[in-house]
């Protein structure tokens, strides 16, 4: 049987807070059932900001196009082409998710192909299969933060730039205290959505 290869990209800037705690539950729930696993942070990432220059979105082709820039961006895209999963989590900063996460956010525009002059982009790839988890935290109740912080739809969206699917959302809310204790409702979801991933089909 082959083992599922599951990568987390985590968008938070605190090591071991709230989101990374929620990401390892999920990834050891996967782990449980076979997969295997690895974790991307991106304050760590060689990671420019997009040049807003949309070369990369000019190539034609259901391939995305290929950014200008030479960081670690592309060699993450491309791990992320390989895997057959994703986590993708970031809390809440200011009402969305984290500088960091909105740079990948806007490399990731390649998925897309939109020539000059035309009114609108279309993705390359518009139905995206494998499956992805998405997590986040806010000080915010849960049900307040996932329905009026920007977080859930930027998650969302940038999933589907990275070809994959969102299976379901992790969020704890009020996380305004430390150490913060996990809900265990919360961490029994993201076991549960780590299992899913590891799982075919």
């Amino acid at each position: 049987m082959d083992r599922r290869d599951i990568v987390a990209v985590v968008g938070s800037y605190r090591a071991g807070g709230v989101t990374e705690r929620l990401v390892e539950a999920t990834l050891a729930a996967a782990r449980a059932e076979g997969a295997v696993t690895e974790v991307v942070r991106l304050r760590d990432l060689d990671m420019r900001h997009c040049a807003n220059c949309r070369l990369c979105m000019q190539q034609p082709g259901e391939a995305r196009g290929e950014c200008v820039i030479h960081d670690g961006v592309p060699a993450l895209l491309s791990r992320l082409d390989r895997a057959d999963g994703i986590v993708l989590a970031a809390p809440v900063n200011l009402g969305n998710v984290t500088a960091v996460t909105r740079i990948l956010m806007e490399r990731c525009v390649g998925a897309a192909w939109w020539p000059w002059g035309t009114p609108a982009p279309r993705m390359r790839r518009p139905k995206p299969r494998r499956p992805a988890v998405l997590i986040s935290a806010s000080a915010a109740p849960a049900w307040m933060g996932h329905w009026f912080a920007g977080a859930a739809s930027a998650l969302d969206q940038l999933a589907t730039m990275l070809g994959f699917r969102p299976l379901g959302f992790v969020w704890q809310g009020l996380v305004n205290r430390d150490p913060m204790p996990l809900s265990p409702s919360v961490l029994r979801r993201a076991e549960r959505l780590g299992r899913r991933l590891a799982r075919p089909g």
